[in-house]
């Protein structure tokens, strides 16, 4: 790191994880008490060069709850995380940290702890030295000081490594470092920018279970920033998904995977399959299939055009008529291609949802035959079966089944980029 580069991270730690004065701690710590959210943004909008990246965004962070802001690159989620630390101005909107609108205030005053995806250690500092830096130049009493290092070193686990330099560290202890770091100042809100991206797969699963854990112990409300969908299940109490400046959902992990409210989330956070339908009388039509809906489709009006939303795990799969109890039967298939990917096997199953004529003497599933062009007018869609399904009953290439469905979601369907709407319905599960 050059000379001019280690100031400018000083700088950098320096104003993001500064405590607030003692008057706003004890009025943060009274609304907190009183029930405020520790965290709140209301109506963000920003815009670069004529631009929109945020759009009237709206949020809250209860105390001790952790929020991961999720979306691709270019979502808005970095530029969300600097307005909150006070890195960035907003055109519109607020900030309120436990109650107190921070909007006005310098980033060294708002008592925001930010996590840096490039850990912004002090290269030529021990891990003890890095830790206690910000305590030192406040002139803090060395017995606090002190104690301060040692509870946090127990803390990320670090007490045999204290007087190594950052460069003698792996990636996750050197994360580990700077959220000890972090902690010194007593921040009332973490902001986690991407921790985990400079790290190998192994690492990153590790760490992100070692900080949750840490972060259930101190109980320190926290934001995080990712484009990692698995990273973003795991680590958050709820999920905010963005899409283009714009908050499509957000709710617990299960709320968001299970019950997406658009095709952006659904197809974003995890695998989904998506069929273009209509709504019927008391069924969804795709094609020449009929899943029955009854429920469902009581919400649109007939003829209304419909997006039928499943997850790969939610499909059940026979070689005769009968699903498994809970199941309705979508329509029948082929399987195209299978895969076994450790805990679970994949299969492209290719729907017919085509009018043709029934093979005399053969069930009703039999219709698709593989050898001809009609796989190419039949709508492909993704199984997963979980290893004990795939060895109850083994399928291979060329199998016809009948395609059911447990559970699976409903939206109209919008031609606009970002949509709203729908619920979920589950079938007997």
């Amino acid at each position: 790191m050059q000379p001019e580069q280690a100031r400018k991270s000083e700088r950098e730690v320096d104003a993001t994880t500064a405590p607030p004065n003692g008057a706003a701690r004890e009025s943060m710590h009274n609304s907190a008490r009183g029930g405020v959210a520790a965290a709140s943004v209301r109506s963000l909008s920003k815009s670069f060069k004529g631009t929109m990246v945020l759009e009237d965004i709206n949020f809250d962070v209860g105390e001790g709850e952790s929020l991961v802001l999720l979306g691709a690159s270019g979502s808005g989620k970095t530029t969300i995380l600097r307005i909150i630390a006070g890195l960035e101005e907003p055109d519109t909107g607020s900030v309120h940290l436990h109650g107190r609108d921070v909007s006005e205030l310098p980033a060294r005053e708002r008592g925001v702890g930010v996590i840096f995806q490039s850990y912004a250690l002090f290269p030529r500092m021990t891990v003890e030295q890095n830790i206690c830096y910000g305590l030192r130049i406040r002139k803090r009493p060395k017995r606090e000081i002190k104690e301060t290092v040692e509870r946090l070193l127990a803390l990320v686990k670090l007490e045999d490594h204290r007087r190594k330099f950052p460069s003698q560290l792996s990636g996750g202890q050197q994360q580990r470092v700077a959220i000890a770091r972090t902690l010194a100042y007593n921040p009332q809100v973490l902001l986690f920018d991407e921790p985990f991206g400079a790290l190998d797969a192994q690492t990153r699963v590790r760490l992100r279970r070692e900080i949750r854990t840490l972060l259930r112990q101190i109980k320190v409300p926290a934001v995080f920033i990712t484009h990692d969908q698995e990273e973003a299940l795991e680590l958050g109490d709820r999920i905010a998904v963005l899409n283009a400046g714009r908050l499509e959902q957000i709710g617990t992990p299960d709320e968001v995977y299970n019950r997406p409210e658009t095709e952006y989330v659904a197809t974003f956070l995890g695998a989904a399959n998506l069929l273009l339908g209509v709504a019927g009388a008391g069924a969804i039509e795709i094609g020449t299939a009929a899943i029955p809906a009854v429920e469902e489709t009581a919400r649109f009006r007939e003829g209304q055009a419909v997006k039928l939303v499943f997850r790969p795990e939610d499909v059940r799969l026979s070689e005769t008529n009968s699903l498994a109890e809970g199941a309705r039967r979508l329509a029948g298939g082929i399987i195209e291609e299978m895969d076994f990917v450790g805990a679970y096997e994949r299969l492209t199953v290719r729907l017919d949802l085509i009018a043709r004529a029934h093979a005399e003497g053969k069930p009703h599933l039999y219709n698709v035959t593989i050898n001809t062009s009609d796989r190419l007018t039949g709508v492909p869609i993704l199984v997963t079966r979980p290893k004990p399904d795939a060895g109850a009953a083994r399928f291979k290439v060329g199998d016809r089944v009948t395609v059911g469905l447990m559970s699976f979601r409903v939206l109209p369907n919008f031609p606009l980029a970002s949509e709203r709407g729908g619920k979920l319905y589950d079938t007997g599960r």
